[in-house]
């Protein structure tokens, strides 16, 4: 198959989804939200017996906070300053436990959202996890973003991982300015993440988003591709964490999966796929045309380098649906 891809692991070691879904010669897995210590004891024995590597989409524990993702760029000094306490807390666990190859933490969170846009059905479990632009003035994203690059580039150093920064929806503060890529080429050590359902998602609902853009600026500072397929008709998500098929045509709603591939491994050829999909969705059958069709689109675009992929953003769909 390929050692650039891994599967996920979400709130325990399933080893009914750990027997279908991973094949010997993956790279790895990433790790979050686990229930139990013998869920954690189970991951690292196997790493071990498999050698595969792990990763971590934080936090790796459940309930070490009320909400998953810690709030690492608030307004509010205190939800901050909580916030860097129990990241830490946790990576210092981690490190106890394990040698991660990575930790992945969503940015920015709480999530900056384009008043001109309509989020009222994109989900979030708490009012905390975002803000709205008009609120949250660019100067206080450049600050605390400053601060979390630094503290990012600390912690990597200090327990050996390489840190991860996954988009949630992003704003014009990532897609109309260069701060971002700025500071990801002075802190080199710090990665992106870049999920193709997301970022197809919000190229639907919001007019002033464009996937293609996002990925041609950002997909040469990632770590690792989140890849699943969903699809949209009529403004409504019909099907969604999907593993992805060739059969899956824009034109019936799905996300141009190969379309995003191709422009990620022609910026990226050494970019990891994380396949973060509902492998229950299809049979054994699918899943490994799913495995083989993403390992084709790498290895063509590896073997054939940049490619012209003409520009031609998705129309919008003026409708809002759930997004996770």
């Amino acid at each position: 198959m390929n050692r650039r891809f891994l599967i996920g692991q979400y709130g325990q070691f399933d080893y009914n989804k750990y027997d279908k879904d991973y094949k010997h010669d993956f790279y790895g897995i990433e790790a979050c939200l686990f229930q139990s210590e013998q869920d954690i004891e189970n991951l690292i024995r196997e790493s071990h017996a498999e050698g595969f590597r792990i990763g971590i989409h934080f936090p790796l524990r459940a309930g070490i906070s009320p909400l998953r993702d810690p709030l690492l760029i608030a307004r509010e000094d205190n939800v901050r300053s909580d916030a860097y306490s129990i990241a830490e807390q946790e990576l210092a666990y981690i490190h106890s436990r394990m040698q991660p190859d990575y930790v992945l933490f969503h940015y920015p969170k709480p999530v900056i959202l384009d008043d001109r846009a309509d989020w009222s059905n994109w989900r979030f479990d708490n009012r905390m996890e975002y803000e709205f632009e008009s609120e949250y003035a660019f100067d206080e994203f450049r600050k605390h973003s400053d601060a979390l690059f630094e503290w990012l580039s600390i912690m990597g150093a200090k327990y050996g991982f390489t840190p991860v920064l996954e988009f949630d929806a992003v704003n014009s503060y990532v897609y109309d300015d260069d701060y971002l890529q700025r500071k990801l080429e002075e802190y080199s050590s710090i990665k992106l993440c870049l999920d193709t359902a997301r970022l197809y998602i919000q190229d639907r609902i919001d007019p002033f988003f464009h996937a293609d853009t996002i990925l041609r600026r950002y997909a040469k500072y990632a770590a690792t591709i989140h890849l699943s397929n969903v699809q949209i008709v009529e403004g409504q998500i019909t099907q969604s964490r999907t593993p992805v098929l060739p059969v899956q045509q824009p034109s019936d709603g799905w996300a141009p999966i190969e379309r995003y591939l191709r422009i990620i491994s022609s910026e990226n050829p050494d970019v990891k796929i994380m396949f973060e999909h509902r492998s229950e969705q299809v049979s054994e059958e699918q899943l490994e045309q799913c495995y083989r069709w993403a390992g084709q689109l790498l290895a063509h675009c590896s073997l054939t380098g940049s490619l012209n992929i003409p520009e031609g953003p998705y129309e919008a769909i003026s409708s809002p649906f759930s997004c996770r």
